[in-house]
């Protein structure tokens, strides 16, 4: 007779101190993907959406590579499971890409004259004091700044 699999995921040990903080941006995600979209442009009604996923990103990074809270095996479970983007903190890990807010921002074929996105520009190298990048809602993410 075959082995009944069963949906039962193993939590690793120190997954109870993660847990509330996850719970509650993947609450503020769920409000954020129902909010209405009425009167915002196209590309606005996703910059919620970024932002949240940018903080459960950081949030598991820091905890792991600066904070040294949770162990390995916990991080990588984190990232198993989609709690945290893995390619977002594999450019994390490169020198100038410390503070990268999506990784659509540098990639060049998602703009005019394959560059990278206007956020990435250093403040001091910017004509217009006030952007948003139009991928992100992002207001600058260059390593200089």
């Amino acid at each position: 007779m075959p082995k009944v699999k069963t949906n039962r995921v193993k939590y690793p040990e120190g997954w109870e101190l993660i847990e509330p903080t996850l719970r509650e941006l993947q609450a503020k995600m769920r409000e954020a993907e129902n909010d209405p979209h009425d009167g915002k442009r196209k590309c606005e009604t996703l910059w919620p959406i970024f932002k949240i996923a940018h903080q459960k990103s950081r949030y598991i990074f820091d905890l792991y590579h600066r904070r040294k809270e949770i162990t390995k095996e916990l991080y990588e479970f984190c990232l198993d499971q989609g709690y945290a983007d893995r390619n977002l903190i594999a450019k994390w890990k490169k020198p100038g890409y410390e503070r990268l807010c999506c990784l659509r921002c540098m990639q060049p074929r998602d703009h005019n004259f394959a560059t990278t996105c206007v956020c990435r520009v250093p403040k001091h190298l910017r004509e217009e004091k006030v952007i948003e990048c139009v991928h992100c809602g992002c207001r600058g993410c260059a390593s200089g700044d």
